[in-house]
């Protein structure tokens, strides 16, 4: 891999960064922790984050891809299709295909291009039941990478993802620290060095009662998974009302806030 001196970052709320909040609110997430990384060891290192929460793949495509062809920066992380692959009656064929076209589009700027396979859901109540179709995804995109030539992050392979501590109370966003093993994932695939590793355990579980646990679990269900799948019905987009946190590719340094930290 080359010494990159840009790069720009594609996505939804993964990308983003919800729910590593910095300390003023505004979302930070492995793709800022990255770029930190990134701008720690060239002069002049140049950022973009395009993503914006609840964004569908053909949204990203639309409003993002087009940006990253006009700069052509060296690096570029993709992460799309994840909205759609929870939505029901979903076609990851079709999904792929999209992503596949995409994806063509970004590897001819020349730049190199990351993607990511989807989370091991095997441990969340509800997206349990869709596990096989991410599993069918993750391995489409694993053809795409190969035969486009493509740097692939196996987020399905990172075990301590898998445990419902790295996740926030809706389920569906990282924690802090599991944008840090993202991160610290990201960097090593790129061959990056870093002094911490993402496979650390999370030590030992706290048990909770039974009653508990399915407390969470109809908490989570009104308050997150209803009004999604509301939404869904009627037809909405999400994601509207929101900007780029970080439209422009420019000095890192320049367009970072002040209260920076390490990966």
């Amino acid at each position: 891999m080359r010494p990159w001196t840009s790069y720009v970052a594609l996505g939804d709320s993964f990308t983003e960064g919800l729910d590593d909040l910095r300390d003023d609110g505004s979302p930070r997430g492995w793709a800022d922790r990255v770029a930190e990384r990134l701008a720690g060891e060239v002069p002049g290192f140049r950022y973009a984050n395009l993503a914006v929460r609840g964004k569908f793949l053909d949204q990203i495509v639309r409003d993002q891809v087009p940006v990253a062809e006009q700069v052509r920066p060296d690096l570029i992380t993709f992460s799309a299709g994840g909205n759609d692959i929870i939505r029901p009656r979903c076609d990851p064929d079709a999904v792929a295909e999209r992503c596949d076209a995409a994806l063509a589009r970004l590897v001819a700027t020349g730049a190199d291009v990351v993607i990511f396979a989807g989370f091991d859901t095997r441990r969340v109540p509800v997206l349990s039941t869709i596990r096989g179709r991410i599993a069918t995804f993750n391995e489409l995109l694993r053809g795409i990478a190969d035969r486009r030539n493509l740097v692939l992050v196996d987020l399905w392979a990172m075990t301590p993802l898998s445990d419902p501590r790295s996740w926030g109370r809706d389920r569906l966003h990282l924690t802090p620290d599991g944008h840090r093993r993202v991160a610290l994932r990201t960097l090593e695939v790129l061959g990056i060095p870093v002094t911490e590793d993402w496979r650390e355990p999370l030590g030992e579980v706290d048990p909770h009662p039974w009653r508990h646990r399915r407390q969470e679990d109809l908490t989570w269900a009104r308050n997150y998974m209803l009004p999604y799948l509301r939404d869904w019905m009627r037809g909405r987009q999400t994601g509207e009302g929101y900007a780029p946190k970080r439209p422009r590719l420019m000095p890192y340094q320049d367009n970072a806030p002040t209260n920076q930290a390490t990966v």
